[in-house]
């Protein structure tokens, strides 16, 4: 049997009131398991490099299709110019008219730690409550450290993509049903000595094998830097802009 209880603070200036299903614990002399589920606010901080595509206006009709990219390791810390260094924020001051909001974070978190699931979650809250996005259409793509975390942070929210591109990443197949339904095109260099494209083509293979629509591009005669091609591939953003979150893959 399930309890029901009901907290409720009064400050002067707010009021919080929040209420929790609370499992019966065995309360009785000795050792034994139980369990508790709890609801956790967080504040979060973050940073992000934001490009609004030419003709931009906040507070028109028109509904964006939203692009979010997740940077490498070496890119990580507190300075933004760093996050141009690769992908679509390198190439944005050159195509003004490119078609998609793209919001590029900075984790703050050193080497192999990866970005703060909490943080992706907010900014994206934060980017749909200030900007006309298309929600159908919100994409995440990134490379190296961050084309591990978009297959890490869609499959355990598949619900906000349309589709992802990691580009020289990894993840753990156990995870892979997580993205059933969620259209995938990953990159990947056949001599990559630093994330071997084998981890990459067991986590596709993982994902179709639960149902899903994942496909790879191995190019042969490059190394980590699979990023270079795929990023300067038109196909790539045309691809990404035929898909729509509940969609089968097109």
């Amino acid at each position: 049997m399930h309890k029901v209880r009901c907290l409720v603070l009064l400050g002067s200036l707010s009021l919080l009131a929040g209420c929790a299903v609370r499992n019966d614990w065995l309360l009785a002399a000795g050792q034994h398991p139980q369990a508790f589920r709890r609801a956790v606010k967080l504040q979060v901080d973050g940073r992000l490099l934001l490009f609004l595509p030419a003709g931009f206006r906040a507070g028109g009709k028109v509904k964006y299709p939203l692009l979010i990219f997740l940077h490498g390791s070496g890119e990580a810390g507190d300075d933004l110019e760093k996050v141009k260094a690769h992908g679509p924020p390198g190439f944005l001051a050159a195509q003004p008219d490119f078609p998609f909001i793209v919001a590029a974070p900075q984790s703050p978190l050193i080497e192999m730690r990866g970005f703060d699931p909490n943080m992706l979650e907010a900014m994206l809250d934060e980017l749909v409550a200030r900007l006309p996005i298309d929600t159908d259409r919100v994409y995440l793509t990134g490379l190296s450290l961050g084309g591990m975390w978009s297959y890490g942070w869609a499959s355990r929210h598949p619900e906000h993509f349309a589709a992802i591109a990691p580009v020289s990443g990894t993840w753990d197949p156990a995870e892979a049903c997580g993205l059933r339904n969620v259209p995938v095109w990953a990159f990947h260099g056949a001599n990559d000595d630093v994330v071997p494209v084998a981890g990459d083509r067991e986590m596709v293979d993982a994902i179709n094998a639960c149902g899903g629509h994942a496909k790879q591009t191995v190019y042969p005669d490059v190394g980590h830097e699979a990023w270079n091609p795929a990023y300067a591939n038109p196909a790539l953003y045309d691809w990404l802009l035929q898909q729509h979150r509940g969609r089968s893959a097109q």
